[in-house]
């Protein structure tokens, strides 16, 4: 206990580290109460070293360092950017889909200058924050009407507590979907005040399934598209249209929940057939919701489309409140969509779509470039490279099925792990994620911009040190 003691009240107190070169240094550029913060929460760390039996005791200096990198640290954003180097499109980690150059200056522009966000210019009076998308939705869908809320999965909640509160929904087994985060159908369900009635089996479900389970407590036909895994061989789905035709048969309201928001016709380009918003639109449903920020290629929404009678009544819950856009998630939609009036000029500006459609040729072309690059920096009695074809994925919970061809530049270290390369890549500014493949880091130039090409060997030199 006499050893804890003397280690204790070797200790440096605040101000004696208030007094050292680097501290002095570090309180003419930051806030002098997050360093003393800083100090106190390191030394007290220090203190239960001690106590514990942990340590032996540390050296001013230690202390210094510690406080000096903390305190760098602390002053860094947290949410930076990255150099998305999976392959991965719409990486629900990194970030989802990336916006296009129309989306970010609209952001900018609603940011810097007051705006209409509620305000109608042609009466001059209060307005709806719906009404500077909605006729873009319903023209570029069909709908008659459309709405958005934070997220997909708000919009689901809303849907259903609008329309099915205490009533029965009938959906498959098989469409019980439960996406990354640990959303699920069933739960978000009951938290909506819906009652799940569940039919057919996970692989197979009939039209006769779904109209036996109706009764005087039945509100809504869900159907819930698995955009994020697939059921192969001896199934069954019953298709849109003919669960449209029973539910009107029966006077019940009609919903998909169909995850992610498509406006691209995917068979046209090789792909495959994943289903658009106009086409689910057609098929008469009376309700469809999808996120922003998959496929579309757009910010984190939820966008809620159908029969105008039904989108006013979802519009007036009062849940809708808790769960509205703001003017960025607006602004960020509204440029995307309007790229949506021409596909062609989608497939270019967006970057989602960009990305997805590239062919492998130009993905080549790429990776041939930045391996030169990165043979001109790094030591090659240090590291193997070589450019090999691969496949990328969608990612975003969206074509789980589908991969798409692409060229990756293997880095294999040869007198580090490669374990240690990726750590010390991710550790960079800005940090580089990759993926790990055959003891080598796999770096996948379809999620690459082209103006990130010459910056890779510079962050792989860096972590190198």
């Amino acid at each position: 206990m006499e050893k804890k003691q003397s280690l204790l009240r070797a200790l440096p107190s605040v101000d004696e580290l208030l007094k050292e070169k680097a501290i002095l240094n570090l309180l003419s550029q930051k806030p002098r109460q997050l360093i003393v913060n800083t100090i106190r929460t390191i030394l007290e760390k220090e203190r239960e070293k001690i106590l514990k039996g942990k340590s032996q005791g540390v050296h001013k200096d230690n202390v210094v360092n510690q406080v000096v990198s903390e305190v760098e640290r602390k002053g860094k954003n947290q949410l930076c950017r990255v150099i998305n180097a999976t392959g991965v499109v719409v990486h629900t980690n990194l970030g989802r889909s990336l916006l296009a150059k129309e989306a970010i200056a609209h952001i900018v522009e609603v940011a810097q200058y007051y705006n209409n966000l509620e305000y109608d210019l042609q009466q001059g009076r209060r307005g709806m924050r719906y009404s500077h998308i909605e006729g873009l939705l319903c023209e570029l869908t069909g709908a008659e009407a459309a709405m958005v809320v934070n997220n997909n999965a708000g919009a689901v909640f809303l849907v259903l507590n609008t329309l099915a509160y205490g009533k029965k929904v009938i959906i498959s087994r098989g469409q019980l979907i439960e996406i990354g985060g640990s959303f699920r159908i069933p739960d978000v369900m009951t938290r909506s005040g819906a009652i799940l009635k569940e039919v057919g089996t996970t692989n197979r479900t009939h039209l006769y399934d779904y109209e036996d389970a109706i009764d005087e407590e039945t509100a809504m036909l869900m159907k819930a598209h698995t955009s994020n895994y697939k059921i192969i061989g001896f199934t069954k789905e019953v298709p849109l249209k003919e669960l449209v035709n029973l539910g009107h048969q029966y006077k019940l309201i009609v919903y998909e929940d169909l995850g992610s928001g498509n406006f691209i016709n995917f068979p046209k380009y090789g792909l495959e057939k994943e289903p658009t918003v106009p086409e689910v639109v057609a098929a008469g449903v009376d309700i469809v919701s999808f996120s922003g920020d998959k496929l579309l290629g757009g910010p984190q929404a939820g966008i809620i489309l159908g029969k105008e009678e039904y989108i006013e009544k979802i519009k007036r819950n009062p849940l809708n409140r808790a769960l509205r856009i703001d003017k960025f998630t607006l602004a960020a939609l509204e440029s995307t969509l309007k790229l949506y009036r021409d596909e062609k000029t989608a497939l270019r500006e967006i970057p989602t779509l960009k990305f997805i459609f590239t062919p492998p040729e130009v993905l080549r072309r790429r990776a041939r470039r930045l391996c030169r690059h990165l043979k001109k920096s790094l030591d090659n009695k240090e590291f193997a490279l070589k450019v090999d074809a691969d496949v990328s994925k969608v990612g975003g919970g969206a074509l789980p099925g589908l991969t798409l061809p692409t060229y990756v530049i293997k880095i294999k270290p040869k007198r580090m792990s490669v374990v240690r390369l990726e750590r010390e890549l991710r550790a960079t500014e800005p940090p580089l994620i990759g993926r790990i493949e055959d003891e080598a880091l796999c770096l996948d130039v379809r999620t690459i911009q082209d103006e990130e090409i010459k910056l890779v060997p510079e962050i792989i030199k860096r972590a190198l040190g």
